[in-house]
């Protein structure tokens, strides 16, 4: 191995104090749920809900009624899957199903540690200086830990993603299936998958939605249930219901976009912050996300004239980071965002201040600026009453600024990079090997 330039030894030590910031915030939650029983703020405020994502769901896939009662918004893969990682005989009610389901729990706890495992794989595979530092704070970092107290199936979904976009799978046919398996558990992850497109990698992006769509059929005729219709209007009444619910939607946002419910929510903000800010932020908001997308669409652009100028890890980065800052599916989505940057070199300036946002996301740490949620309740980690404190925290708005941000750098290294390109050669439409 070469030794490092010079430059190349300041960034590695950067990226070494971040990822101790992160352990460090990591030691700080330990030692309140040592001192207090329960995961302070930016864990979720339901300090009784921990794991509920699963069993929730995992109730349905042990029932019928997922897509007319439950208005179940994504495809059956999940309810076929969790059935096959659960005891029938534990749902009688999702929260007994948590504490009798022994299976279910050990399948979260294994999916958290295989896909921590596989992108640590995946960035010493990319850089091995870099692997260590990269991959604590992926692993140990705050999307992650929340994924996994919230048991949701994306830990399951992370692991086809890692292997689709991660370099862990040469073959196009293999990857094609990774990249439909990540659909068939979160449709949004068709963003990414557009970057085959833009690489002009027609067989892959071919491959990739052929499976899609027979992973969907299969998947269909196993749970019987969970047509494209029901999906398309479960999708549309959640969206609705979500338009309406600032605290919630807000409490841990990828997107600014959610602080515009405070147009139709009953929260009380404006006993918390003043009017003239909330004024504020309705014009402002609109704007910053529609300058952030057509700087991410002309950096896209770019890469489509010059489709060799940037790695495909980037263009799938671009997509995701332009639709995490458009709407938010939950803050643990930020772990796909930031496991694709986190494949970037430090060479650059727009990487460089896209792995710092990356560091600064996996922080589990958060300022209480005005208390919403002050009361005795239930910690189901602890068993204990416990009483919790949580509020509007400074990390509410800073976090989704942190994703503008990555969109922006990456989106000016992106541009930079195919001038450069065009200098040395024209553009060609020609196919590129898939």
């Amino acid at each position: 191995m070469r030794p490092l330039l010079p430059g190349a030894r300041g960034g590695l030590l950067l990226e070494y104090a971040l990822m101790l910031a992160v352990l460090a915030s990591l030691g700080w939650v330990v030692t309140f749920y040592v001192a207090r029983h329960y995961l302070p703020q930016p864990f979720l405020f339901d300090t009784f809900d921990t794991f509920m994502d699963w069993f929730n769901t995992a109730y349905w896939a042990n029932r019928s009624g997922a897509y007319d009662v439950w208005q179940s918004i994504y495809p059956p893969l999940s309810f076929v899957f969790l059935d096959l990682v659960s005891i029938q005989r534990c749902y009688v009610d999702p929260f007994v199903a948590r504490d009798c389901d022994w299976v279910g729990t050990g399948a979260i706890l294994f999916f958290y540690a295989l896909s921590a495992a596989l992108a640590g794989f995946a960035f010493r595979r990319a850089d091995r200086a870099t692997a260590l530092p990269r991959g604590l704070a992926f692993g140990l970092g705050f999307p992650l830990l929340f994924c996994l107290e919230r048991g949701n199936l994306l830990l399951v979904c992370l692991v086809p993603f890692i292997l689709a976009y991660g370099g862990l799978v040469a073959s196009p046919l293999w990857r094609g299936l990774a990249i439909a398996l990540t659909i068939n558990f979160k449709p949004y992850l068709i963003a990414p998958a557009l970057a085959l497109g833009v690489k002009r990698q027609w067989r892959g992006l071919e491959a990739a939605g052929l499976l899609t769509i027979a992973v969907y059929l299969a998947t269909l005729a196993a749970f019987a249930s969970g047509d494209p219709l029901a999906v398309l209007n479960n999708t549309g009444a959640w969206v609705d219901f979500n338009s309406t619910q600032f605290w919630e939607q807000s409490f841990f946002s990828t997107s600014y976009v959610t602080l515009l419910s405070i147009r139709t929510s009953p929260f009380p903000i404006l006993t918390v912050v003043p009017s003239a800010v909330v004024e504020a932020v309705l014009q402002i908001v609109p704007l910053v996300i529609r300058a952030s997308q057509l700087a991410a669409l002309a950096a896209i652009v770019a890469a489509w004239l010059q489709p060799r100028a940037v790695p495909l890890t980037r263009i799938a980065a671009l997509f995701s980071g332009v639709h995490l800052l458009s709407q938010s599916p939950g803050g643990y989505a930020l772990s796909f965002l930031i496991f694709l940057v986190f494949l970037e070199p430090r060479r650059r300036l727009g990487p460089g201040i896209a792995l710092v946002c990356c560091y600064l996301l996996s922080l589990s740490y958060d300022w209480i600026a005005a208390t919403v949620i002050d009361r005795s309740t239930l910690s189901w980690l602890s068993g204990r009453a416990v009483t919790v404190n949580f509020g509007l925290a400074v990390g509410q708005l800073v976090r989704p600024g942190l994703v503008v941000l990555i969109v922006w750098a990456l989106a000016f290294d992106t541009i930079t990079e195919a001038v450069k390109a065009h200098r040395r050669h024209r553009p060609s439409l020609g196919l590129m090997p898939a």
